[in-house]
């Protein structure tokens, strides 16, 4: 059976790095992937560095060929790639454990032929978040496109690595990156390949790590005529590409907004040194697991694995809402509370301090994603007020996203476990839930 999703990593001299990125591919929560290295002549240990990962993983094919340049090895690995869709990922960076899955499902749920997700710039020990769509629907290319222009230069747009790409439209329509071109081939690529899309959509979550700063044109000791002359091809293929997609009219009133990206080229497609705002310390910015506490054993190191666990789906949620995990935490657990209840027993449900328990509540309210009814029409019971929580319309794909996250963690649970075996851990899991209901 072929695999979902080829993930293609071209190396070159990576020994420092390669590492840390593949062991992020191979600690992806989708397990359905196969992983093409290519090496690329590297002169450096990457290549048994490679091999190594080949004999310890059934998933990891690697390919070694003379130095030929990024664009061959991509090439190589798109002949030899058996996925449903192809992910991207340059040696020197990573990727977050629910990437693959996040931008698969974004696919397949949409019946999309290409995903764009944000991104994480990292500076140093610093990271921000990157991004720029924030329609949150199916897009037509031309709709796409549309964003596109206002933006052209954004890295965002010209590169391969926060995307996911159908194979059927590469493989149908030969599509390659072109070696003779040193800059913005990536950009070149996903126009040709946006040609042949009819529906795109925009994740809201950042799932990769972007650590290398590309070099310039000048750096690579390109001659400034042929710099010129690359940056006009480049751009004549970007002007031909919103002839194709829009209407003459379209076109004309877009051209002001097209030739911008002349402007923007002369900046060389660099990402800028300088943080983003929003920055935080390498390995805040999300959730983190002490694996010492994760290794314990006992019940309460049961609880905390499986509060861990949720709160890893949880989050990719929370970022695609713009939500805190702390106030994604909550909507889960009001998902699942009786439709009236106390201040006190929702706290202690939520197993937080009661000011802290309502202040996210509040905040909830403030989105306009939650309803507290008014004081004047709580009931009683037992001396204390009972309040009627409920969720607006505009919570509908939030809650959504709430039961595909119990969904997911509950596949995960039962992974590789047999029918008998699930059905087993149902009957027993019952029988103890029963044993402490009786005590409590």
């Amino acid at each position: 059976m072929e695999p979902s999703v080829s993930i293609i990593v071209p190396v070159y001299n990576a020994g420092k790095t390669i590492s840390r990125c593949v062991d992020s591919i191979l600690k992806q929560t989708c397990r359905d992937f196969e992983l093409l290295l290519i090496d690329d002549g590297s002169t450096d240990h990457s290549g048994a560095i490679c091999d190594d990962y080949q004999a310890r993983d059934s998933r990891v094919r690697v390919f070694h060929q003379q130095n030929s340049g990024v664009s061959a090895a991509r090439n190589l690995a798109l002949r030899e790639a058996k996925g449903e869709y192809l992910q991207f990922v340059d040696s020197d960076d990573w990727i977050t454990p629910d990437a693959t899955a996040s931008l698969l499902r974004a696919a397949r749920d949409n019946d999309c032929d290409m995903v764009i997700a944000d991104f994480y710039r990292v500076v140093g020990e610093r990271v921000s978040p990157k991004g720029d769509i924030e329609e949150t629907g199916v897009m037509t290319r031309q709709e796409f496109a549309s964003h596109m222009m206002e933006n052209p230069g954004d890295y965002y747009y010209g590169v391969l690595w926060n995307k996911l790409y159908r194979r059927q439209p590469v493989m149908e329509h030969r599509l390659e990156m072109n070696p003779a071109i040193s800059w913005c081939e990536d950009f070149m690529f996903n126009l040709e390949y946006i040609r042949y899309t009819q529906r795109i959509i925009a994740l809201q979550v950042p799932i990769y790590y972007y650590v290398k700063t590309k070099g310039s044109l000048v750096s690579q000791s390109v001659s400034l005529s042929r710099v010129v002359r690359m940056k006009l091809a480049v751009f004549e293929y970007y002007n031909q590409f919103y002839r194709t997609v829009l209407d003459e009219e379209a076109y004309e009133k877009s051209k002001l907004k097209i030739y911008r990206f002349l402007v923007d080229a002369a900046g060389d497609g660099v990402v800028p040194p300088g943080i983003l705002p929003g920055s935080a310390k390498l390995g805040t910015e999300r959730f983190h697991v002490n694996n010492d506490i994760l290794a314990g054993e006992g019940p309460l190191f049961d609880q905390f694995r499986r509060r861990k666990l949720m709160d890893r789906y949880l989050e990719t949620a929370a970022l695609k809402h713009g939500l805190t995990l702390a106030e994604m935490r909550l909507m889960l657990y009001l998902r699942q509370i009786p439709a009236e209840i106390t201040r006190g027993d929702l706290a202690d449900f939520v197993s937080l301090p009661l000011r802290t328990c309502w202040a996210l509540l509040q905040k909830l309210v403030s989105r306009g994603l939650v309803d507290v009814s008014p004081e004047g029409s709580t009931r009683e019971k037992g001396g204390k007020k009972l309040f009627r929580i409920t969720f607006s319309s505009q919570a509908s794909p939030i809650l959504a996203d709430l039961a595909t996250t119990v969904l997911d963690y509950r596949m995960t649970m039962m992974a590789g476990l047999s029918q008998e075996e699930i059905g087993a851990y149902n009957a027993t899991s019952e029988k103890i839930q029963n044993n402490i209901r009786q005590v409590l």
